[in-house]
């Protein structure tokens, strides 16, 4: 009896612990820490825990296993506590949108809550300026782009200000076209071979240098070195601050390089074997012209003529040489390296084999080497009208006499009508058109009317009636129907749920759209610019209307799928 009951309190404490590791691992993700964890609090009128975590701040109520409530950091703006004189303990945090949450703490002494409120408090004064500032940065950058990009603003303007898309929708789906756009068009600026040069160093007056570096020359630096780089992330901030670091590099750099055997505590040894092994692999990789010229041996095998096989020993000054010669020769390549377009050397590279120098010998002539028969393609022509081939060229006299005879013909044809027009009587009584017909036909024939559409020497075109104003407002709500209707046929097939959602999702962007821009810039044409009837909105009627019809069979096929009778 004793072992059962002792067996049940075995199995009654491992479900209890591993209810607490299914909470815990629904609380959190892998990636995120409890740092505090406070009892007694009272939220939405439900009592439970609180748990500070390093992103978000959630609440699980008494008897749950899920977080009933979570707020991350980044949405937070502000929080406050309440004043001493008030019996109960709270703490309040404030959103960016304007909303706030409340928390109280409900311990059964009064010290307690105060106690636990004041531990929330300072972990959050420690959280939340870092989420600000990321905050910050990510609306900084945001700014840059609207500001950068006139058609990535006007879009923001049409769907985000005027509530159709929200802004996280935005930024997520319709901005990334506009910024990969330009950053497509932007060339990438290459490596100066001076850039440690421009770094201008500044003595302090206590024997030490000082080096201003900027983000540009650290760029530089990491894409000329790539052992920097990795030595970069290995080091910093974990063993090394930021400013330690490049005064090694700057150290071994300018001091160690020149001393015949680098210390073991240098940290760029190891980048001095890589940059050795890359300027043996690099020179490796040149290509030679097709005659060696080392091969011809041009010395006389006699007495003292230098053909002993031992090797003259060189000094260290010759070292020291060989050692600067060769650290300009790597700095040179490895700039040219980072400088490097890839993709431009492999659209060269395929188009046809590479041309090598040719050394001639003077005794040869190009006379005397085969001639290259070139291939002549032969095709076959294909005649029409053969008689035209076999009559040959006709005289040149008998044109000119036809063309006197079709002149001579057409003068006579035109006196004839002419004589005819003015010897014409009309007979008594007789009317061809009424008044009002008359002014209709003129009024179709003038500028404007439907027998001169298309005739732009003679009436003004479209683009010519529509002011500067209409028309700038027109171009704006065509690119972002355009973009909400390039999401819209995305859509299609809708074959998943997603898909299906984020279709609903832009019918109503458009619908909403439509009534909200579209149907105020029409109203707007019709007061100004009264000539323009529909015309200048017709296309996007249009476009929007194959756009629902479009919808609707899509629902209708939903509501009764294919094998199904309709009643």
């Amino acid at each position: 009896m004793e072992e059962s009951s002792f067996l049940i309190d075995i199995i009654t404490l491992f479900n209890i612990q591993f209810n607490y590791v299914i909470n815990f691992s629904k609380m959190a993700t892998s990636s995120e820490d409890v740092l505090l964890q406070v009892s007694n609090v009272r939220h939405k009128k439900g009592d439970g825990t609180l748990y500070v975590m390093s992103e978000r701040i959630g609440f699980m109520t008494n008897n749950s296993d899920t977080m009933s409530s979570c707020y991350a950091y980044t949405d937070v703006k502000m929080q406050k506590i309440s004043s001493e004189q008030k019996q109960k303990v709270q703490l309040q945090l404030v959103f960016h949108s304007g909303e706030s949450v409340i928390f109280q703490f409900v311990c059964p002494s009064r010290s307690d809550s105060v106690t636990n409120r004041d531990a929330v408090k300072g972990y959050l004064t420690k959280l939340l300026p870092k989420f600000q500032k990321k905050v910050n940065k990510e609306l900084e950058e945001k700014n840059r782009m609207l500001s950068s990009n006139a058609a990535l603003f006007q879009l923001y303007r049409d769907l985000v200000i005027t509530k159709i898309v929200d802004a996280e929708e935005f930024w997520s789906q319709h901005a990334p076209a506009y910024i990969n756009k330009n950053g497509a068009s932007q060339q990438q600026i290459g490596v100066p071979g001076n850039f440690l040069v421009n770094v201008k160093p500044q003595t302090d007056g206590c024997n030490a240098i000082k080096y201003n570096l900027t983000a540009d020359t650290i760029e530089c630096i990491f894409r000329t070195y790539p052992a920097v780089r990795q030595k970069h992330l290995e080091y910093v901030p974990h063993k090394l601050s930021e400013s330690e670091f490049w005064v090694k590099f700057f150290q071994s750099h300018y001091f160690h390089k020149d001393r015949m055997h680098t210390g073991t505590k240098d940290l760029f040894s190891e980048c001095a074997k890589h940059d050795d092994q890359e300027l043996k692999k690099e020179l490796s990789t040149v290509e030679q012209s097709e005659v060696n010229l080392n091969a011809f041996d041009n010395t006389v095998e006699n007495e003292g003529y230098g053909l002993d096989n031992t090797e003259a020993s060189s000094g260290s000054n010759n070292i020291v040489s060989e050692n600067l010669i060769k650290r300009f020769n790597h700095h040179s390549i490895m700039v040219l390296k980072a400088t490097r377009n890839n993709t431009e050397q492999q659209d060269t590279e395929t188009g046809g084999a590479r041309k090598k120098i040719r050394l001639l010998n003077e005794d040869e002539s190009c006379e005397l080497g085969q001639s290259e028969v070139k291939k002549i393609e032969k095709t076959n022509i294909n005649l029409s009208k053969v008689e035209q081939m076999i009559n040959g060229v006709k005289n040149p006299k008998t044109k000119v006499r036809n063309l006197h005879t079709i002149l001579h013909k057409a003068n006579s044809m035109r006196d004839n009508v002419c004589y005819d027009i003015l010897n014409y009587r009309k007979p008594p009584g007789t009317t061809y058109l009424t008044p009002s017909n008359a002014v209709s036909a003129l009024g179709e024939l003038t500028p404007g009317g439907l027998l001169m559409n298309g005739l732009l020497e003679d009436s003004q075109s479209l683009a010519q009636l529509v002011p500067s104003e209409i028309e700038k407002e027109f171009r704006s709500l065509y690119l972002t129907i355009c973009e909400l209707l390039r999401h819209f046929w995305a859509c299609f097939p809708p074959t998943t749920p997603t898909l299906e959602e984020k279709l609903v999702r832009m019918y109503d962007a458009l619908r909403k759209f439509h009534q909200t821009k579209l149907n105020t810039f029409e109203n707007r044409i019709m007061v100004e610019c009264s000539t323009l009837n529909q015309q200048l909105t017709a296309h996007l009627n249009l476009i929007l209307n194959t756009a629902y019809d479009k919808y609707s069979n899509w629902q209708s096929k939903r509501k009764f799928p294919a094998g199904l009778p309709i009643n």
